[in-house]
């Protein structure tokens, strides 16, 4: 298995960092990708984190997900790189796994991915879930998608998609070994 990590500058820190530390923790292979043309990305509150990967530089036909963290501007640079939205249509058509969390859903809504389909965003904003039916959890999976609230719902975001790509036996050990049960 394979997880893209998506970073762009003003990216949502614990957002992008529960997903990766969880879901390295379960021995899945994660790299994080900038979309910047530099690998030291800066997050919106400061802290700089130095991806794996420039885009230019990743083989998605390789991957299993996409992961786009939330926070601001990070999620309108996100969606400003037609690259990456290339790739997330391309995954969407092909039903491999698509998460967003926090602001990061309206890239979704805004590119025809959520129409039918369950789905939840930061308070606010629920107006770029276009097409979509909003949900009333933390996480909402609905097919291949999966978005979840903000920044309090990292977690819960991170153990969902170690879910789908594994399977509870692996989130009940995470609980554990992180003391969350």
């Amino acid at each position: 298995m394979k997880v893209y990590v998506h970073l762009a500058n003003g990216f949502e820190e614990i957002e992008a960092t529960t997903v990766i530390d969880v879901l390295r923790r379960a021995e899945i292979d994660v790299e994080t990708v900038s979309i910047t043309g530099d690998l030291l990305v800066t997050g919106a509150h400061g802290v700089g984190v130095k991806a794996d990967k420039l885009i230019d530089d990743v083989n998605y036909d390789s991957g299993d997900m996409i992961v786009l963290p939330g926070g601001m501007p990070g999620t309108t640079n996100l969606g400003n790189c037609s690259k990456l939205i290339e790739q997330v249509k391309k995954y969407n058509d092909q039903k491999k796994w698509v998460g967003a969390i926090c602001a990061a859903p309206m890239i979704l809504g805004e590119n025809g991915l959520l129409e039918g389909k369950t789905a939840v965003i930061y308070p606010g904003m629920e107006e770029h879930l276009k097409g979509a039916e909003l949900g009333n959890n933390k996480v909402e999976v609905d097919g291949n998608i999966i978005t979840s609230k903000g920044p309090g719902t990292a977690m819960d975001f991170a153990l969902k998609l170690v879910e789908v790509l594994k399977d509870k036996d692996a989130v009940n050990k995470l609980k554990e070994e992180m003391l969350l049960s």
